[in-house]
């Protein structure tokens, strides 16, 4: 554990300007604070602090960082309040303690509910200050490198949350070092037969080539200074879990991967950089797709390099990593690298690109789960550049779309896109953008999103703005259909119908506004006659409910005027745009006489009047529809269900699709149900145009030889 003077020169070694009676006062107030408490190792519970605390001054973070770090569990562990930190350290060190103290005062039921809500508030709090996630990180650093002291249940929660979150928002802020150790420590607590076989592996590989990577520093050497350069050259080896992931995303073994080993070669300028690239290509052969160029399209955490592959020095395949010293000290220390106090300004959230798009994300979310599973996928690698008309760069995970770039430029973009313009020309929404392709989203103001793009699009920030106006939409239609509902029951009962009634029972439902109840009655929450004997306490239903069969069909005029120009309304009746569905148990027909029935969460099912599943709503009234089919319900085809015998041979199976396509009838699923010596029992859905379409059908495969029984499956 560091001790007070050893913190304090740490510091000042690279803060000669740092508040040394502060931090001195921080260490003391640390260490009465937390007092006799002991962590799971059986060390002093303010050991965790200071040791917090040395890890940030390894991120050569400012003094106001360095006191938070020691006091960033006073506030959740002992008594201490946040007046208290204030008015001993100051407002800027209250406010990041604050912050992190937020983010242990979670009580969920859940696990995942727990860190999806705590990482709802960790991106909160950091995009105020960036300062917060680093201490997060460090914390979780210190805590990780003691795991082992834990009961196994919680080692396996904690190490998969650092894998899922920590690790990659250490990635995305350039934190090479931390971003790796958090990865190991993880690994060889989820995967410890796999990380052990890996080890063993690079075992094996150092003392077989133990004079190999030598042999290659010193070629790289001499071929730098024959030509001029001066340069650092360096080999490093990846990572177990590094080497691991690339396995399993490549579907590769140990023996096939090429790059084990990297090698760096640091110079001065970025002129230089490029310099010794040429000097590499000309004198060793380059692999194909290997080289990437991240000086001139840097990766949104600000990783600058030049990545090339070639089979180097002793006739071996190499990765080689060419920067400048300055790129290599933001390479591994991320933000770290260029810290406020050594700009002068304050270095927060806001200033970061990626973060915006997660707070962004943050307000489209319905719950935390959404939030936490949308924001997993905007924190991987970005690994696919492209470039908008006007030439700026856009980085996009792999197998981005359009869509996922119009929504990357801006989310007013992404609502209206009807249309891409890829290199010049127009291709479809779902194409896969490549790396250096031009982009132009075309718009319109009459476009919204479609919850087809949901099934392409691979962006977070993509998924959100989907899902959020599809929630949207959808209310709207469970509001109209609520509100048609309850008119309905309360005249046919001859009671008084009117929105103030329902202001008073608002309480009752647990609802908000009155458009909440129509939501909750539209979407089958909440049943009409739960909403009549709350406005009218003790009321008896009526007899309505066994008359339900002699219902006529009686249609609003203006909901017809309400379809949009150009939709297609195949159901009288319903409101144009209303969730609804046809019933797998009859499948209804043009043709058909039609119910509706207020379905939970599903809008509304259509099902023929004679079926017998109607029975099971025959004592819930307020649930029926009066519906008909549309004037243009002939323009579509249908599916409906046959059930049939078939003589068992050759050609009989030939003989029916013949038939049914003779009499422009589809097959479009076919079950067997059934076997016999002679029979097969069948189940056959086609695609017809209506009732009559489908009984025409029924009549030709009754006259043929090779059928014994046909019907309608309904009937």
């Amino acid at each position: 554990m560091l001790r007070q003077y050893e913190l304090v020169d740490l510091v000042k070694s690279y803060d000669p300007d740092a508040d040394e009676d502060a931090l001195n006062r921080a260490y003391v107030f640390a260490m009465k604070k937390h007092g006799a408490q002991l962590r799971a190792s059986g060390d002093p519970y303010y050991s965790h602090p200071i040791e917090v605390a040395g890890i940030l001054t390894k991120f050569k973070l400012d003094s106001a960082s360095i006191i938070a770090g020691l006091l960033h569990d006073t506030v959740e562990d002992t008594d201490t309040t946040v007046e208290e930190v204030r008015s001993l350290f100051g407002d800027q060190v209250a406010q990041i303690v604050d912050g992190l103290t937020k983010l242990a005062m979670i009580e969920q039921k859940s696990a995942n509910n727990k860190q999806a809500e705590n990482f709802r508030k960790l991106l909160l709090a950091m995009s105020e200050d960036i300062r917060v996630l680093l201490i997060k990180l460090a914390d979780r650093l210190h805590n990780m490198r003691t795991l082992k002291y834990c009961n196994p249940e919680k080692r396996a929660r904690v190490a998969r949350e650092t894998l899922d979150i920590y690790a990659p928002l250490a990635e995305r802020i350039g934190m090479q070092e931390v971003k790796s150790e958090l990865e190991e420590i993880a690994f060889a607590e989820l995967h410890k037969e796999a990380h052990d076989s890996i080890v063993a592996r690079l075992n094996f590989l150092r003392e077989q080539g133990s004079n190999l990577v030598p042999k290659i520093i010193s070629q790289l050497e001499k071929d730098m200074a024959d030509n001029g350069i001066k340069a650092t050259v360096s080999g490093r080896e990846k990572t177990p879990y590094s080497i691991w992931r690339k396995m399993q995303q490549k579907n590769a073994s140990f023996e096939q991967l090429s790059d084990i080993m990297a090698f760096r070669i640091c110079v001065d300028d970025v002129a230089t950089c490029y310099q010794a690239l040429g000097v590499v290509h000309s004198k060793y052969h380059m692999v194909p797709r290997r080289f990437k160029d991240y000086i001139s399209t840097p990766k949104p955490n600000g990783y600058k390099s030049l990545h090339t592959g070639v089979i180097g020095p002793e006739n071996t395949r190499i990765e080689i990593q060419i920067r400048t010293h300055e790129m290599h000290e933001v390479a591994e220390k991320g933000v770290a690298a260029h810290w406020a106090y050594k700009q002068g300004e304050k270095a927060v959230g806001r200033n970061f690109r990626w973060i915006r798009e997660l707070l962004e994300i943050l307000e489209q979310a319905s719950n935390p789960e959404e939030f936490l599973e949308n924001t997993k996928l905007e924190m991987y690698n970005d690994q696919v550049f492209c470039f908008t008309p006007k030439g700026d760069l856009i980085g996009l995970p792999l197998n981005s779309t359009p869509v996922d770039f119009a929504y990357a430029v801006h989310s007013s973009v992404g609502d209206t896109c009807v249309g891409a313009k890829i290199n010049g020309e127009i291709r479809p929404l779902r194409t896969i953008l490549q790396n250096g392709d031009q982009v132009e989203i075309l718009t319109s103001k009459a476009q919204h999103p479609s919850t087809e793009w949901d099934r392409f699009v691979v962006t977070g920030k993509a998924k959100a703005a989907i899902r959020k106006y599809v929630r949207a939409y959808k209310r709207e239609q469970f509001i109209a259909l609520g509100q048609q509902v309850l008119e309905r029951t309360f005249k046919g009962e001859n009671l008084e119908f009117s929105e103030k009634a329902l202001v008073n029972i608002l309480q009752n439902f647990e609802a908000e506004s009155i458009d909440d109840i129509y939501a909750k009655v539209g979407e089958g929450l909440v049943t009409s006659w739960d909403v009549l004997r709350a406005v009218y306490p003790g009321y008896k239903q009526s007899k309505l409910g066994r008359v339900v069969k002699s219902l006529k069909p009686v249609f609003k005029k203006s909901d017809d005027k309400k379809a949009k120009k150009g939709e297609p309304v195949k159901i009288k009746g319903l409101i144009p745009g209303m969730a609804v569905h046809f019933a797998g148990c009859c499948h209804p027909l043009p043709g058909d006489r039609i119910v509706g029935i207020v379905t939970t969460g599903k809008g509304v099912a259509v099902h023929t009047i004679d079926c017998k599943v109607l029975e099971k709503f025959a004592d819930e009234p307020e649930r029926w529809l009066d519906i008909a089919w549309g004037d243009d319900a002939l323009e579509g085809m249908h599916v409906g269900r046959l059930k049939l015998m078939l003589t068992n041979e050759p050609g009989s199976l030939g003989e029916l699709s013949n038939l049914i396509a003779r009499h422009n009838g589809n097959i479009s699923n076919l079950n067997i149900t059934n076997r016999t010596v002679s029979y097969f029992e069948l189940q056959v859905d086609v695609e017809v145009k209506d009732l009559k379409h489908l009984t025409d059908i029924i009549a030709a495969l009754k006259a043929s030889k090779v059928v014994s029984y046909v019907a309608r499956a309904s009937q």
